[in-house]
């Protein structure tokens, strides 16, 4: 199977469309219909819910892999579209085809979707389950997944307010960061450890994370708008 995540640039949805478009003219199958999944979540991305949808339709669902795609591509468009409540379905669905068809990464994605729409209450478990089955699983591509539902688990407590368990998820996510390797995912993870630092008072810490974060970028010729506000707020 084509790696998704190689035609992935989630920051350019218009050229990851024309990309998995590119890929699904020369697949055939269930190869194919995955692409065409993909192809429908980079139109989400683009706002065109409707062609989204009437892609999806299209898609032939010949197996429990490509149904969990459809499930949750399905329910991606309805959140992003403003229709979370409708789209919870589709990640549950999600979740039982992927279990279906042994697809660990496929099922810590559904069930992080479905934290993502869950009410703020069971937000925390849901995402804590995901993390669970993340850790046991022996798919690299599953256990990469700990890295985002650290930081969501980190983002729960911030937004309650419980800034020491923030930092903790923070501080983890940040280790499956670096340990993943991906320049520009630690530098955002180090940035969130900087700003609950600042939410705890270890100002000097957070200033020299900061500090180090905008000379790299600076090396690079990169701009982040996030680290200059902390740096004004630090003083910095």
């Amino acid at each position: 199977m084509t790696d998704l995540r190689a035609l992935w640039d989630f920051e350019d949805p218009v050229g990851s469309e024309q990309r998995f478009r590119a890929a699904a003219d020369l697949a055939a199958g269930a190869e194919r219909a995955v692409l065409l999944t993909q192809v429908a979540r980079a139109l989400g991305l683009q706002e065109r819910y409707d062609d989204g949808h009437a892609l999806l339709d299209g898609v032939p669902v010949g197996d429990d892999r490509v149904a969990a795609h459809v499930a949750l591509e399905r329910g991606r468009l309805l959140r992003s579209s403003g229709r979370p409540d409708e789209a919870r379905a589709h990640f549950e669905a999600a979740e039982r085809a992927a279990t279906s068809a042994a697809d660990d990464a496929l099922v810590v994605d559904a069930v992080h979707m479905v934290a993502l729409v869950a009410e703020p209450a069971e937000r925390l478990r849901t995402t804590e389950r995901a993390l669970e089955l993340a850790r046991r699983s022996s798919d690299p591509a599953a256990r990469d997944w700990d890295a985002s539902l650290l930081t969501n688990i980190g983002m729960v407590h911030a937004d309650a307010g419980d800034w020491p368990s923030a930092l903790t998820a923070f501080e983890q996510a940040l280790a499956a960061r670096e340990r993943i390797g991906r320049a520009e995912d630690v530098r955002v993870s180090r940035w969130m450890v900087a700003w609950a630092l600042r939410h705890l008072g270890r100002t000097d810490e957070a200033l020299a994370t900061q500090r180090a974060l905008r000379a790299e970028l600076d090396a690079a010729g990169l701009d982040d708008p996030y680290v200059d506000e902390e740096l004004a707020l630090l003083g910095g």
